[in-house]
């Protein structure tokens, strides 16, 4: 007998359901390692995972550099600590504030992968021709993908984007067209944060929901969220 409810039927079990949310909810943006490996199936499964991503057109923007060597990685925490003190300039009284927050997991994290945008995206053009950054938001599908991946498998990433793209191009010998676009810190961590650690240390909080999300037009609160009642005031 057909069931009336289809969509039950195309549910995971609730342990499995409960799994993915908890990824969601637990991911962070690690930027403190505890050094280790990761082991090479891990990695495989990881970088699967990211494969698997949604992308326009099929196009598969994503292309991944593993680095390994050393001096390598410390030129390029080199070309990050340069653009992080840039950009502690350009926020004026925010500057001390911002110097305080680390990026080291370009050092100590067990593996960094590099995610740059493919050299011959240009050649799709489905889903692109009005919006051609839709290669971007693609690869960061892919990039979210490995992170809840990894969340899942207990291991922590950061993505740092505090770099001159093309001293990054440079370094890693990349193509013309491609585009640098993240260095992910990944690897074991003693403990994940409660709170993203921006939120932790005052530099942002999320926001709530209900002011993010609209009916019919911009700015028009929704029927999803209760509208707070009334209280008179004391």
């Amino acid at each position: 007998m057909q069931s009336l409810n289809p969509m039950v039927d195309h549910a995971f079990p609730q342990e499995e359901v409960r799994a993915v949310y908890r990824a969601i909810h637990e991911r962070r943006d690690m930027r403190h390692f505890a050094g280790g490996e990761v082991a090479p199936e891990v990695l495989r499964r990881l970088l699967e995972a990211a494969h698997h991503a949604p992308s326009v057109g099929f196009m598969q923007p994503w292309r991944f550099i593993r680095i390994r060597d050393a001096a390598l990685r410390r030129q390029l925490h080199d070309v990050v600590e340069r653009e992080r003190v840039l950009t502690a300039c350009a926020l004026g009284e925010r500057e001390d504030e911002f110097m305080r927050l680390k990026v080291q997991g370009l050092l100590d994290a067990a593996e960094l992968l590099a995610v740059s945008l493919a050299d011959d995206r240009d050649k799709h053009v489905f889903g692109r021709r009005t919006l051609p950054q839709m290669d971007l938001a693609s690869a960061s599908c892919a990039i979210q993908n490995l992170w809840l991946a990894s969340r899942a498998e207990g291991l922590g990433m950061g993505w740092v984007s505090l770099f001159d793209p093309a001293e990054v191009s440079a370094l890693l010998g990349l193509p013309e067209g491609a585009e640098p676009i993240a260095l992910l810190c990944l690897g074991p961590v003693h403990d994940f944060y409660e709170e993203p650690m921006l939120q932790r240390e005052r530099w942002a909080r999320r926001e709530p929901l209900s002011a993010l999300v609209f009916d019919e037009c911009w700015g028009r609160p929704s029927d999803l969220f209760p509208t707070p009642s009334f209280v008179e005031p004391a």
